[in-house]
C-alpha cells in the first residue's frame, strides 16, 4: 500500500463539517487537480462553478432536495458540461451530437474524483450531490447558464465532523469480468446483502432493514429525472 491508495481506501461520504474554512492554497490545489486529470481528445469541456453567494447556497441545498450540508460546507462546487467556450472559439462547433455529451458528463467525473481525492489527501472530506438534477432548469437559471453549458452535480468540501464508517462495496468477483460479459453470480448478492444488513444494523443512524438488493430495485424501477433529456436537448446538447 502506499498514501495514494491509503486516500483511496479511506473514502467515506461526508455530510457534516466544522466552521473551519479551505484556505486558499488548498482549494487551488484542490482544482489544480481536478484540471490535471484526463480528458478525452483533450476537449477540456467542463467548467466548475465555486458557489460562495449565501443566497444562493441556501437556494441550491433546497434545489438539491434539501440537502442542509450544500449550504454547512466550507465550499460547494458545481461541475457543469461546456461546450460554450468552445462555440465562442470557433462557431463551426457542433456540441449537439449525444456522443459529446457523454464525453462532457465522463470528463467531469474523472476531473470532480481527482478533486476529491486531492481535498481527502489533505484531511478533508466531501460528498457528491447529484440532487442538483432534480431541478436542473431551476440550478441552471440559478447560475446563469449559457446555451451547450449543462449542470451534471454538486460537491460539498470542508474539514470533517463526523467519522462515518466506510460503507461496503459490491465483491470484485461480481465487477470485474475477463475476456467477456460472465453471468451473475446471484450467490455473491445474497452475500452482499447480508453484509449490508450488518452494517446498517450497526450504525447509531439512519439504519436500514430492506436488503441493498430490495433497495437498488425500488431505485431502478422507477422513473429517473424523466426531465432530463428535455433540459439538455434545450441547451443544444444530446439532440443526435
Amino acid at each position: 500500500m502506499n498514501a495514494v491508495l491509503d486516500t483511496i481506501f479511506e473514502h467515506r461520504s461526508i455530510r457534516k463539517f466544522t466552521e473551519q474554512p479551505i484556505n486558499a492554497e488548498q482549494l487551488d490545489t484542490i482544482i489544480a487537480a481536478g484540471i490535471a486529470a484526463s480528458s478525452s481528445s483533450l476537449l477540456q469541456v467542463n467548467s466548475v462553478i465555486r458557489i460562495t453567494d449565501p443566497i444562493k447556497r441556501k437556494a441550491l441545498a433546497t434545489l438539491a432536495g434539501n440537502q442542509p450540508y450544500v449550504e454547512s460546507a466550507a465550499e460547494f462546487l458545481v461541475f457543469c458540461i461546456d461546450f460554450q467556450r468552445h462555440i465562442q472559439m470557433n462557431d463551426k462547433v457542433k456540441p449537439e451530437f449525444t456522443e459529446l455529451t457523454l464525453i462532457g458528463a465522463v470528463d467531469a467525473g474523472i476531473m470532480a474524483q481527482n478533486c476529491l481525492l486531492a481535498a481527502e489527501s489533505m484531511g478533508l472530506g466531501g460528498v457528491y450531490i447529484g440532487g442538483l438534477r432534480n431541478s436542473a432548469q431551476q440550478v441552471d437559471e440559478l447560475l446563469e447558464l449559457p446555451k451547450y453549458t449543462a449542470v451534471l452535480f454538486g460537491m460539498c468540501l470542508g474539514h470533517p465532523a463526523q467519522d462515518p464508517q466506510r460503507k461496503p462495496r459490491l465483491s470484485p468477483q461480481v465487477i470485474m469480468h475477463e475476456n467477456s460479459y460472465q453471468p451473475l453470480d446471484i450467490n455473491k448478492v445474497v452475500e452482499y446483502d447480508q453484509t449490508m444488513m450488518d452494517y446498517y444494523a450497526s450504525r447509531s443512524s439512519n439504519q436500514k432493514q430492506s436488503t441493498w438488493s430490495e433497495q437498488i430495485t425500488t431505485k431502478l424501477s422507477g422513473e429517473s429525472r424523466p426531465h432530463m433529456l428535455g433540459y439538455l436537448n434545450g441547451k443544444g446538447l444530446a439532440a443526435k
